[in-house]
């Protein structure tokens, strides 16, 4: 675990806050072409091998859409019970690193009901518009209430996955403690069992599933390839939104540490760092309300290669974060003009950046240079 470990710790700089107005992307140098309208809360895009897409809409509808843009009119059949409600229901999805082979997706979503839910990790074979050989492989903390549940998917180069858990919003105190797996960000195999090298494996009273704490919502995770770095972006309540670089075995400090104030307007905490507690790369304050986190690595845009995107649902618009031999340098806003709340973003295999906006007509954006 160790070696692991060390294979994401790279040097980073630290920006406290988000306070100097970015610029914004001139709009002419790229063109938006609409893929896809009337979707119902969309919340997660992924791409298949052969060109088409899946999106997950919140209300429990599994979207396939071809590699012309066409959406398929009938959802994918055979997805489990989703408790749909608030800021809950389908989640992420996450196409199988070896899909070619296995034909299996991953899925997030809510299950249960108002007074005890949990978020669920699924996978399934996916083939012709329906699902089947459903696996349950791992469920989190049931809570009460209908916010702040993460949840995203991401795959490390060891074949394990991660899956963000958020606090559940009444719970927040359970994120510092490792009994339970609010407030966590879970590493497992593919087929939902524990890796024997996990930091909390063989601890008394510690859920081994963990491999971070102390986080308040994440809605993105990603593994960036180059850097070698697993990051994660994380609501905080009014401001105190974060990027991390996530380390095994290490605590992020919610609530005993944030910038942000509670939505009484008082304050969380009198801490903003304190010794044992991981600082954030960047920390936005007042909140952009990050809701998810793709690396670039198309080609297309050439001059955002590596960079770093990062949808923005109060801001509206997607945070494009340059950075230089692990470094952050700059911040630019994408896509402010359309002044929509952006759910989800992605680099897509056609170096192509792909875009969710959020609400009950959503769209699916494809963003190509001019």
């Amino acid at each position: 675990m160790r070696a692991l470990v060390l294979a994401f710790a790279v040097s980073w700089s630290l920006v406290t806050s988000a306070s100097a107005e970015p610029s914004r992307v001139d709009p002419s140098s790229y063109r938006v072409v609409t893929e896809v309208e009337g979707l119902d809360r969309p919340w997660s895009l992924a791409f298949l091998p052969d060109g088409r897409r899946l999106v997950t809409e919140a209300i429990g509808r599994l979207r396939i859409v071809e590699a012309d843009g066409t959406l398929v009119a009938e959802p994918v059949a055979g997805l489990p019970p989703i408790y749909s409600a608030g800021q809950g229901g389908l989640m992420d999805v996450a196409v199988d690193p070896d899909f070619a082979e296995t034909g299996r997706i991953f899925l997030t979503f809510l299950t249960g009901d108002e007074d005890a839910n949990s978020v669920r990790l699924v996978s399934a074979v996916l083939a012709g518009g329906e699902l089947s050989d459903l696996k349950i492989l791992f469920t989190a903390t049931a809570k009460a209430g209908n916010s702040n549940h993460g949840s995203r998917i991401a795959f490390l180069p060891d074949e394990t996955l991660v899956v963000s858990i958020g606090d559940g919003f009444d719970r927040r105190e359970d994120a510092q403690d490792p009994s339970n797996t609010l407030g966590t960000v879970v590493r497992l195999a593919r087929d939902g069992s524990v890796p024997a090298d996990n930091p909390f494996v063989g601890e008394p009273g510690a859920a081994p599933e963990i491999w971070s704490f102390g986080h308040r919502n994440m809605q993105g995770i990603a593994f960036d390839r180059e850097g070698g770095v697993l990051l994660a972006t994380e609501h905080g309540p009014r401001g105190g939104d974060e990027l991390n670089r996530i380390v095994a075995g290490e605590n992020y400090g919610w609530p005993i540490v944030s910038g942000g104030l509670d939505y009484t307007f008082a304050r969380v905490t009198p801490f903003e760092t304190l010794p044992g507690f991981q600082e954030p790369i960047i920390e936005w304050t007042p909140s952009i309300a990050p809701s998810g986190l793709a690396v670039y690595d198309g080609a297309s845009f050439p001059e955002w290669r590596g960079a770093l995107l990062v949808p923005a649902l109060v801001e509206r618009a997607v945070r494009l974060i340059e950075r230089e031999d692990g470094r952050v340098t700059a911040q630019h806003l994408l896509l402010a003009e359309l002044g929509e709340r952006i759910r989800d973003v992605r680099s897509a295999p056609d170096g192509s950046i792909q875009v969710l906006t959020d609400g009950e007509n959503g769209r699916l954006l494809r963003l190509l240079p001019n």
